[in-house]
């Protein structure tokens, strides 16, 4: 299917440009053409076009607990406490409460400019631990939410055998988590049979953390699969650097490195607590920090350091993570205010007298990109014509365009003031609502008055 789309304004690799023609071929840009006019049988995008951003961290089923961890604990809250309220509500879930969890937040995803993820998937398990009959139903129950939304997804099924550094036994709230490796094996063979239907969908490998597999089995994972991506969560807590400090002698990150090979496969979460070498170790290694500023911000893990570790040429991508609040631009600027108020300086994240905006939304789409192992992030021949068109109408951006009106979308807006958001050249966002959103949100309605019910 050969299809072409005519831009009135687009963000590409080497700028803006007015009038820019797409030739679409079975999801993929072929070619793209500034400076020309529109055909009679295009498809015509007013406003300004982005390349759709990926979403490079999830755990989908977190939306259907977003709200429920505010209540302070005792003696303090944290992290830790919030992972408890995690471990309550899991309990309750099947893998059709899943599909109508994930469901919802794929459709607020896409409405709020993300257009490809990289789904973090750890809840395996039946809620006695056991695994289901097929081993993959979560991950199918995923699968099957990315094609009712039309999501582009990145699947990665997580190792998780122990519940600290150590190897030290898992606990009771981790059991519908853990795996050894030959459930393992059976779990990865069975997770690509789920997404093989699936338009451009990759599969990757996870990790959980360093606290939650053997150090030998961070060789062992990037051996699997060669050339796929590998994520993992690391030094997101002081906490759990000192605990890596006290069992094994070394940081997380520093630990990471010594038991693999950091290249650009490799997207490490949150590495919030860092020292100067492995920041700069990072960078040069080519493998993206993943970033989740408000979900870092929502459990107070801490400020990422952002400008040394962008002046030192390090990749990093952003993404929704916990799912308490779905929306691109919030991430982006949460990144950018968490710069400046540690610094007490103003556009930090952006090169000198360049926007602020631009930097951000490119860097994270290529780094998402890169993240999701797959051709996305740009407008530019060779790469899936995922696209996101802002509304130059909306009060934030009217009279406004391009590095001006992005820098409104992301600084000065309530929510990206989207109109249209395409996925492979469909259509699945128009006029800031998802085609499938009634649906999916009757649902997911239905299951969570079930799951509060129980609670």
């Amino acid at each position: 299917m050969t299809q072409t789309l005519h831009l009135a304004q687009a963000l590409l690799p080497d700028g803006f440009a007015d009038n820019v023609k797409l030739v679409v071929a079975n999801g993929t840009i072929t070619s793209v053409d500034a400076g020309a006019q529109p055909g009679p049988d295009d498809e015509r995008l007013a406003g300004l076009t982005l390349p759709g951003m990926p979403n490079l961290h999830s755990h989908a089923f977190q939306r259907g607990m977003a709200g429920l961890s505010e209540r302070r604990g005792a003696p303090e809250d944290s992290f830790w406490t919030w992972r408890e309220v995690m471990y309550r509500f899991l309990d309750r879930l099947d893998p059709d409460d899943v599909q109508a969890i994930a469901a919802q937040a794929f459709v607020e995803m896409l409405e709020g400019g993300f257009t490809a993820l990289a789904e973090f998937h750890y809840l395996h398990h039946d809620k006695d631990g056991r695994a289901y009959g097929d081993i993959a139903a979560m991950a199918g129950a995923i699968a099957a939410a990315a094609e009712e939304t039309g999501l582009g997804l990145t699947l990665l099924p997580v190792l998780y055998r122990f519940g600290n550094f150590g190897q030290a036994p898992s606990v009771h709230g981790q059991r519908r988590f853990v795996n050894d490796r030959d459930s393992y094996l059976r779990l990865i063979e069975a997770s690509e049979a789920a997404i093989r239907t699936l338009p451009d969908a990759r599969l990757g490998l996870a990790p959980h953390s360093l606290r939650a597999v053997a150090l030998d089995d961070l060789d062992w994972l990037a051996k699997l699969r060669p050339d796929g991506p590998l994520h993992v969560h690391v030094a997101e807590q002081m906490r759990e650097v000192e605990d890596s400090l006290k069992i094994t002698g070394r940081r997380p990150v520093e630990l990471l490195m010594e038991h693999a090979e950091l290249n650009p496969r490799w997207c490490l979460i949150h590495a919030t607590h860092l020292s100067d070498g492995e920041r700069d170790a990072i960078a040069v290694s080519g493998a993206v920090a993943g970033l989740c500023p408000i979900t870092e911000s929502s459990l107070g893990d801490g400020i990422f350091d952002g400008v040394r570790y962008r002046d030192a040429g390090g990749r990093f991508g952003v993404g929704s993570d916990s799912n308490i609040q779905i929306d691109a631009g919030a991430e982006l600027r949460q990144l950018e205010y968490s710069q400046r108020l540690r610094d007490r300086r103003r556009a930090l994240m952006a090169e000198e007298d360049a926007s602020t905006g631009v930097a951000l939304w490119r860097a994270s789409a290529l780094g998402g990109a890169q993240a999701c192992g797959r051709s996305i992030g740009r407008i530019a021949p060779g790469c899936r014509a995922d696209l996101v068109t802002l509304d130059d109408d909306h009060p934030a951006l009217v009279g406004k365009a391009g590095e001006a009106a992005l820098d409104s979308a992301v600084f000065a807006a309530n929510a990206l003031p989207l109109r249209d958001v395409f996925v492979g050249g469909r259509r699945v966002v128009a006029d800031a609502r998802h085609l499938a959103r009634e649906a999916v949100k009757t649902r997911f309605a239905t299951v969570m008055r079930k799951l509060l019910g129980a609670l």
